[in-house]
């Protein structure tokens, strides 16, 4: 029987935590096959500030996924963000031995490694290093190094930064969950993967992902990552507008603005009222929906324009860094009434909705290709990218239940898979780009340090 190379993806929200379960399909599209979502607990912003109940919702978005899709879950590839993040532009170079052999892997791998030395502020660590551009003695604007001559190679990185405590502390909810961790992502990139054209990333466009606890922000131009930001604002703070200025509870504000919310106040008629009941015993409560447009448009315009300055601070109004495809709205935050207008209006920039329906088999739930799911759609297709075998049949793990003897032979079908696996990964990685393989190293190395950590942390 042939292996199916199923993946998985989870992300970890300040409101929810969505576990997702795929693989291709023969058209090479993402066939989902279990989607389970849980109220986040425990995080704040996107960061983890409660152990226990972060693993508690961990483990029941996972629990859901493996029943809708009868596949249990090993391990998963996790979305990184939170206030914590920021990025940085850095250049390095190599003088290279002998200039009259062609410049190989190994090279860039020296490169990297020099990047990776960057002094940091206390408590953080480098999580991401992107290429950009490369130069090699003096020729600039090459994109693939690898196969040229030359003495001296050079090139500009994007450099994600974040709190190592805090990318740690959701490696253990991970393996306190009872999964292993297979890959990370900043959850930006993830997006970006999901509802992102080619053509887009090549004219120039910023993803702006607004989430419950955080706003992310990427652009791209000319195919490559330019920059990276996270604004701690998100969702949750329109809601908390609402609360306090409404005077009714959390759950009634995030009821109110879902249904009836909207970014752009002139629309709504001074007698357009909804009532909410009052708490036990008390009258129900009448709300003006031009003053709930008020609350959400003053919150929504200060997210924007952050996110703005962040853009400004890019360059975009250099003609060499402008944005032609202009902004893709994503996130939960997208599906709010007239954002698409508003962020127009503030920004003069061309706008679109971005849903991940583009990636996804024709036949998948409507619901998955909402906005709100654009970031674990993401993270499945990076696992894919990964080549992991994420998830096996539940029939497939009942094996061990039968009588002892069977046991070696469930034993030696397991080290037979990693086998298979390794001779996958080796005959495709010829086919892959410099960007594609620094940063799958990278990133292979950076999870085993968290691993290390974590196990002798125990």
């Amino acid at each position: 029987m042939e292996k199916e190379n199923i993946a998985v993806g989870l992300d970890i929200g300040t409101t929810k935590i969505v576990a997702m379960i795929g693989k291709k399909n023969e058209y090479g599209k993402l066939e989902i096959l279990g989607v389970g979502k849980s109220k986040s607990l425990g995080v704040a912003r996107g960061v983890v500030n409660n152990i226990t109940q972060t693993i508690q919702s961990i483990q029941q978005a996972v629990s859901e996924a493996e029943n809708k899709s009868g596949y249990k879950i090993k391990d998963v590839v996790v979305g990184i963000a939170g206030q914590h993040i920021r990025s940085i532009q850095h250049s390095d170079y190599i003088i290279r031995s002998n200039a009259e052999e062609v410049i190989g892997g190994n090279d860039i791998q020296l490169l990297i490694d020099q990047v990776n030395k960057l002094a940091m502020l206390p408590g953080e660590e480098i999580i991401h290093v992107l290429p950009q551009e490369f130069k090699i003695d003096g020729q600039s604007d090459i994109k693939e190094p690898i196969g040229m001559y030359g003495g001296r190679l050079e090139s500009s990185f994007h450099v994600v930064v974040g709190q190592a405590s805090s990318i740690r502390n959701v490696g253990r909810c991970i393996q306190s969950s009872g999964i292993e961790l297979s890959g990370l992502t900043l959850e930006p990139l993830a997006s970006a993967d999901a509802v992102l054209s080619q053509e887009e990333k090549e004219a120039g466009v910023a993803l702006i992902d607004i989430g419950g606890g955080t706003t992310d922000l990427a652009i791209f131009k000319d195919g490559i990552i330019r920059h990276t930001a996270v604004i701690p604002f998100g969702g949750n703070v329109i809601t908390d507008d609402i609360k306090e200025g409404c005077s009714i509870i959390e759950k009634q504000a995030e009821l109110l603005k879902v249904k009836f919310g909207s970014a752009w106040p002139g629309e709504n008629k001074d007698n357009e009222i909804v009532s909410i009941p009052g708490l036990r015993g008390r009258e129900p409560k009448e709300i003006s929906l031009k003053n709930l447009s008020k609350i959400i448009h003053a919150r929504v315009v200060e997210i924007i324009e952050q996110v703005f300055t962040e853009i400004k601070d890019y360059g975009h109004e250099d003609p060499r860094k402008k944005l032609i495809a202009g902004i893709v709205l994503t996130g939960g935050g997208a599906q709010l009434k007239h954002i698409k207008q508003l962020v127009e209006y503030i920004t003069g920039m061309d706008t679109r909705i971005g849903y991940p329906n583009e990636h996804l088999a024709g036949n998948s739930d409507e619901e998955i290709s909402s906005p709100l799911y654009a970031t674990a759609v993401g993270l499945v297709m990076n696992s894919i990218e990964n080549h992991t075998q994420s998830a096996v049949r539940m029939d497939v793990v009942e094996a061990p239940k039968a009588p002892v003897y069977r046991a070696p032979v469930a034993q030696k079908e397991e080290i037979e898979e990693p086998a298979n696996e390794v001779e996958v990964k080796s005959s495709i990685k010829k086919e892959e780009s410099t960007e594609t393989k620094i940063r799958r190293s990278f990133f292979d190395r950076y999870v085993d340090k968290i691993k290390d950590f974590l196990d002798n942390a125990e």
